[in-house]
Protein backbone atom coordinates (compact mmCIF):
# COMPACT_ATOMS: atom_id res chain seq x y z
CA UNK A 1 0.00 0.00 0.00
CA UNK A 2 1.11 3.41 -0.99
CA UNK A 3 1.92 4.97 2.28
CA UNK A 4 0.69 8.58 2.36
CA UNK A 5 3.41 10.46 4.67
CA UNK A 6 5.89 8.32 3.03
CA UNK A 7 9.75 9.66 2.23
CA UNK A 8 8.67 10.62 -1.44
CA UNK A 9 4.94 12.07 -0.33
CA UNK A 10 4.15 14.08 -3.09
CA UNK A 11 7.03 13.66 -5.35
CA UNK A 12 6.38 12.73 -9.37
CA UNK A 13 9.01 9.98 -10.53
CA UNK A 14 9.72 8.59 -14.04
CA UNK A 15 10.84 5.21 -14.32
CA UNK A 16 12.10 3.91 -17.19
CA UNK A 17 11.87 0.26 -18.24
CA UNK A 18 9.23 -0.57 -15.21
CA UNK A 19 7.53 -3.37 -16.79
CA UNK A 20 10.01 -6.65 -15.05
CA UNK A 21 13.12 -6.64 -13.25
CA UNK A 22 14.48 -3.90 -11.22
CA UNK A 23 12.95 -1.33 -12.71
CA UNK A 24 9.50 -2.77 -11.99
CA UNK A 25 10.87 -3.29 -8.38
CA UNK A 26 11.84 0.70 -8.46
CA UNK A 27 8.36 1.57 -9.23
CA UNK A 28 6.74 0.16 -6.94
CA UNK A 29 9.23 1.14 -4.08
CA UNK A 30 8.70 4.93 -4.87
CA UNK A 31 4.89 4.04 -5.11
CA UNK A 32 4.87 2.44 -1.45
CA UNK A 33 7.01 5.80 -0.23
CA UNK A 34 4.50 8.06 -1.80
CA UNK A 35 5.43 9.10 -5.18
CA UNK A 36 3.39 9.25 -8.07
CA UNK A 37 4.97 7.04 -10.63
CA UNK A 38 5.02 7.27 -14.68
CA UNK A 39 5.85 3.87 -15.80
CA UNK A 40 7.32 3.13 -18.98
CA UNK A 41 8.32 -0.12 -20.64
CA UNK A 42 8.47 -1.21 -24.22
CA UNK A 43 5.79 -4.10 -23.33
CA UNK A 44 2.53 -3.02 -23.07
CA UNK A 45 0.83 -5.79 -20.82
CA UNK A 46 4.23 -5.36 -18.68
CA UNK A 47 3.33 -1.59 -18.38
CA UNK A 48 0.03 -2.23 -17.32
CA UNK A 49 0.69 -4.51 -14.96
CA UNK A 50 3.29 -2.57 -13.20
CA UNK A 51 0.43 0.42 -13.13
CA UNK A 52 -2.31 -1.95 -11.90
CA UNK A 53 0.02 -3.08 -9.35
CA UNK A 54 0.74 0.21 -7.70
CA UNK A 55 -3.20 1.60 -8.64
CA UNK A 56 -4.59 -1.52 -6.69
CA UNK A 57 -2.42 -0.52 -3.42
CA UNK A 58 -3.58 2.74 -3.20
CA UNK A 59 -0.84 4.27 -5.32
CA UNK A 60 -0.93 6.41 -7.97
CA UNK A 61 0.84 5.66 -11.87
CA UNK A 62 0.48 6.43 -15.49
CA UNK A 63 1.78 4.34 -18.32
CA UNK A 64 3.62 5.60 -20.72
CA UNK A 65 4.80 3.25 -23.31
CA UNK A 66 7.36 3.19 -26.11
CA UNK A 67 11.30 3.03 -26.94
CA UNK A 68 13.47 5.57 -25.43
CA UNK A 69 15.64 4.76 -28.06
CA UNK A 70 13.27 6.75 -30.91
CA UNK A 71 13.97 9.98 -31.23
CA UNK A 72 10.69 11.72 -30.53
CA UNK A 73 9.84 9.63 -27.60
CA UNK A 74 11.78 11.33 -24.93
CA UNK A 75 10.00 14.32 -25.35
CA UNK A 76 6.37 12.63 -25.43
CA UNK A 77 7.51 11.06 -22.43
CA UNK A 78 8.68 14.42 -20.59
CA UNK A 79 5.34 15.92 -21.69
CA UNK A 80 3.30 12.58 -21.00
CA UNK A 81 4.70 13.22 -17.16
CA UNK A 82 4.12 16.45 -16.87
CA UNK A 83 -0.09 16.47 -18.02
CA UNK A 84 -0.64 13.15 -16.22
CA UNK A 85 1.00 14.58 -12.77
CA UNK A 86 1.93 18.61 -13.14
CA UNK A 87 5.55 18.49 -11.88
CA UNK A 88 8.95 15.81 -12.47
CA UNK A 89 11.00 15.86 -9.36
CA UNK A 90 12.94 11.80 -10.12
CA UNK A 91 13.74 10.30 -13.03
CA UNK A 92 15.35 6.29 -13.06
CA UNK A 93 16.90 6.32 -16.11
CA UNK A 94 16.97 2.37 -15.92
CA UNK A 95 16.12 0.73 -19.69
CA UNK A 96 18.08 -1.24 -21.36
CA UNK A 97 19.14 -5.06 -22.48
CA UNK A 98 22.13 -6.86 -23.50
CA UNK A 99 23.58 -7.94 -26.80
CA UNK A 100 26.93 -9.85 -26.07
CA UNK A 101 29.76 -10.86 -28.21
CA UNK A 102 33.55 -10.92 -28.76
CA UNK A 103 34.85 -7.35 -29.76
CA UNK A 104 35.71 -9.04 -32.80
CA UNK A 105 32.44 -10.32 -33.78
CA UNK A 106 30.40 -7.09 -32.80
CA UNK A 107 29.30 -5.11 -36.06
CA UNK A 108 28.39 -1.59 -36.05
CA UNK A 109 24.42 -2.36 -35.76
CA UNK A 110 25.60 -3.86 -31.89
CA UNK A 111 27.54 -1.22 -31.43
CA UNK A 112 25.29 1.55 -31.57
CA UNK A 113 22.65 -0.45 -30.22
CA UNK A 114 23.94 -0.72 -27.21
CA UNK A 115 25.06 3.32 -27.03
CA UNK A 116 21.47 4.18 -28.40
CA UNK A 117 20.15 2.08 -24.97
CA UNK A 118 22.59 2.70 -22.56
CA UNK A 119 23.67 6.43 -23.03
CA UNK A 120 21.90 8.18 -25.74
CA UNK A 121 18.60 7.51 -24.51
CA UNK A 122 19.40 9.05 -21.09
CA UNK A 123 20.74 11.80 -22.94
CA UNK A 124 17.99 12.46 -24.70
CA UNK A 125 15.22 11.81 -21.98
CA UNK A 126 17.36 14.34 -19.12
CA UNK A 127 18.16 16.85 -22.19
CA UNK A 128 13.70 16.66 -22.80
CA UNK A 129 13.47 17.37 -18.98
CA UNK A 130 15.62 20.44 -19.06
CA UNK A 131 13.58 22.70 -21.16
CA UNK A 132 10.85 22.08 -18.20
CA UNK A 133 13.05 22.20 -15.63
CA UNK A 134 15.33 25.34 -16.22
CA UNK A 135 12.40 27.74 -16.09
CA UNK A 136 11.05 25.62 -13.31
CA UNK A 137 13.79 26.01 -10.85
CA UNK A 138 14.89 29.42 -12.27
CA UNK A 139 11.42 30.59 -10.93
CA UNK A 140 11.46 28.63 -7.83
CA UNK A 141 15.14 30.42 -7.06
CA UNK A 142 13.26 33.98 -7.93
CA UNK A 143 10.34 33.28 -5.71
CA UNK A 144 12.45 31.20 -2.69
CA UNK A 145 15.83 31.75 -2.71
CA UNK A 146 16.18 27.83 -3.76
CA UNK A 147 14.87 25.75 -5.99
CA UNK A 148 13.03 22.50 -5.15
CA UNK A 149 15.56 19.91 -4.77
CA UNK A 150 14.85 17.15 -7.92
CA UNK A 151 16.62 13.73 -8.65
CA UNK A 152 18.06 12.11 -11.03
CA UNK A 153 19.36 7.89 -11.01
CA UNK A 154 21.48 6.39 -14.28
CA UNK A 155 21.86 3.07 -14.38
CA UNK A 156 25.59 1.57 -15.18
CA UNK A 157 26.68 -1.47 -14.55
CA UNK A 158 29.85 -3.11 -13.11
CA UNK A 159 30.38 -4.15 -16.80
CA UNK A 160 30.88 -0.33 -17.33
CA UNK A 161 33.37 0.23 -14.34
CA UNK A 162 35.85 -2.61 -14.67
CA UNK A 163 35.05 -4.30 -18.10
CA UNK A 164 33.28 -7.38 -18.64
CA UNK A 165 34.92 -9.47 -21.25
CA UNK A 166 32.39 -10.30 -24.35
CA UNK A 167 30.50 -7.15 -23.51
CA UNK A 168 32.48 -4.34 -25.41
CA UNK A 169 30.07 -2.14 -26.85
CA UNK A 170 27.68 -3.00 -23.35
CA UNK A 171 30.32 -2.22 -21.28
CA UNK A 172 31.25 1.44 -23.22
CA UNK A 173 27.50 2.65 -23.23
CA UNK A 174 27.57 1.97 -19.28
CA UNK A 175 30.77 3.90 -18.87
CA UNK A 176 29.78 6.39 -20.82
CA UNK A 177 26.07 6.89 -18.72
CA UNK A 178 28.94 7.49 -15.55
CA UNK A 179 30.67 10.31 -17.77
CA UNK A 180 26.64 11.97 -18.63
CA UNK A 181 26.20 11.90 -14.41
CA UNK A 182 29.11 13.62 -13.38
CA UNK A 183 29.11 16.18 -15.93
CA UNK A 184 25.31 16.69 -15.48
CA UNK A 185 25.95 16.73 -11.64
CA UNK A 186 28.26 20.02 -12.48
CA UNK A 187 25.90 21.54 -14.45
CA UNK A 188 22.25 20.96 -12.85
CA UNK A 189 23.72 21.75 -8.78
CA UNK A 190 22.59 25.13 -9.98
CA UNK A 191 19.02 23.79 -9.96
CA UNK A 192 19.21 21.83 -6.60
CA UNK A 193 19.25 18.17 -8.80
CA UNK A 194 21.12 15.98 -7.63
CA UNK A 195 22.51 13.32 -10.44
CA UNK A 196 23.60 10.27 -9.10
CA UNK A 197 24.27 6.57 -10.65
CA UNK A 198 23.80 3.21 -9.95
CA UNK A 199 26.65 0.40 -11.26
CA UNK A 200 24.88 -3.58 -10.73
CA UNK A 201 26.88 -6.59 -10.30
CA UNK A 202 24.80 -9.58 -10.87
CA UNK A 203 20.67 -8.88 -10.36
CA UNK A 204 18.53 -12.15 -10.63
CA UNK A 205 16.44 -10.86 -13.76
CA UNK A 206 15.27 -12.69 -17.33
CA UNK A 207 18.71 -11.19 -19.16
CA UNK A 208 21.08 -12.94 -16.03
CA UNK A 209 18.67 -16.74 -15.19
CA UNK A 210 19.89 -20.06 -16.45
CA UNK A 211 19.74 -21.10 -19.74
CA UNK A 212 18.05 -23.76 -18.30
CA UNK A 213 14.78 -21.73 -16.63
CA UNK A 214 14.33 -18.91 -19.21
CA UNK A 215 13.61 -18.63 -22.99
CA UNK A 216 16.55 -18.54 -24.99
CA UNK A 217 16.08 -14.92 -26.28
CA UNK A 218 14.28 -12.07 -26.23
CA UNK A 219 12.55 -10.00 -28.34
CA UNK A 220 13.38 -5.98 -28.22
CA UNK A 221 12.09 -4.11 -31.41
CA UNK A 222 10.89 -7.29 -33.46
CA UNK A 223 14.48 -8.87 -32.93
CA UNK A 224 15.47 -11.42 -30.91
CA UNK A 225 18.67 -11.40 -28.75
CA UNK A 226 19.88 -14.11 -26.46
CA UNK A 227 19.96 -13.69 -22.68
CA UNK A 228 20.97 -15.62 -19.87
CA UNK A 229 24.07 -17.29 -18.33
CA UNK A 230 25.16 -21.41 -17.87
CA UNK A 231 25.28 -22.32 -14.37
CA UNK A 232 28.90 -22.39 -14.31
CA UNK A 233 29.18 -19.07 -15.29
CA UNK A 234 26.52 -18.48 -12.46
CA UNK A 235 28.62 -20.10 -9.61
CA UNK A 236 31.53 -18.39 -10.83
CA UNK A 237 29.30 -15.39 -9.75
CA UNK A 238 28.37 -16.63 -6.75
CA UNK A 239 32.42 -17.36 -5.95
CA UNK A 240 33.18 -13.92 -6.48
CA UNK A 241 30.66 -11.84 -4.65
CA UNK A 242 31.53 -11.23 -0.97
CA UNK A 243 27.82 -11.97 0.16
CA UNK A 244 27.58 -15.34 -1.50
CA UNK A 245 24.87 -14.59 -3.73
CA UNK A 246 23.15 -12.65 -6.57
CA UNK A 247 20.83 -9.67 -6.06
CA UNK A 248 17.72 -9.74 -6.48
CA UNK A 249 15.17 -6.78 -8.26
CA UNK A 250 14.41 -5.73 -4.82
CA UNK A 251 18.23 -4.79 -4.01
CA UNK A 252 18.47 -2.77 -7.20
CA UNK A 253 15.51 -1.12 -6.13
CA UNK A 254 17.19 -0.47 -2.69
CA UNK A 255 19.38 0.88 -3.80
CA UNK A 256 18.09 3.64 -6.40
CA UNK A 257 16.23 4.58 -3.75
CA UNK A 258 18.85 5.62 -1.54
CA UNK A 259 19.40 8.44 -4.20
CA UNK A 260 15.39 9.42 -4.16
CA UNK A 261 15.01 10.22 -0.79
CA UNK A 262 16.08 13.53 0.97
CA UNK A 263 18.52 11.98 3.15
CA UNK A 264 20.99 12.40 -0.43
CA UNK A 265 20.03 15.85 -1.05
CA UNK A 266 23.74 16.62 -0.34
CA UNK A 267 25.44 13.73 -2.63
CA UNK A 268 25.50 14.09 -6.70
CA UNK A 269 27.91 13.19 -9.13
CA UNK A 270 28.32 9.52 -7.47
CA UNK A 271 28.56 6.03 -8.23
CA UNK A 272 27.13 3.56 -6.11
CA UNK A 273 27.92 -0.05 -6.91
CA UNK A 274 25.31 -2.19 -6.00
CA UNK A 275 26.90 -5.89 -6.45
CA UNK A 276 26.75 -7.96 -2.82
CA UNK A 277 30.93 -6.86 -2.84
CA UNK A 278 31.61 -8.28 -6.01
Amino acid sequence: MAEPDGKLSGKVAIVTGAGRGVGKATALKLAREGASVVVNDLDVAEARATVAEITNSQGQAFGCVGSVTESEFPEHLVQTSLEAFGQIDIIVNNAGYIWNGAAHNHSDEQWQAMLDVHVSAPFRILRAFSRWLRPTAKQEIAEQGRAVCRKVVNISSVSGTQGSATQVAYSAGKAAVVGLTRTLAKEWGRYNVTVNCVAFGHIDTRLTQAYEQVPPAIEVGGREFKVGLSNAQLEGVRRSTALGRAGQPEDGAGAIYLFCIPESNFITGEVLTCSGGI
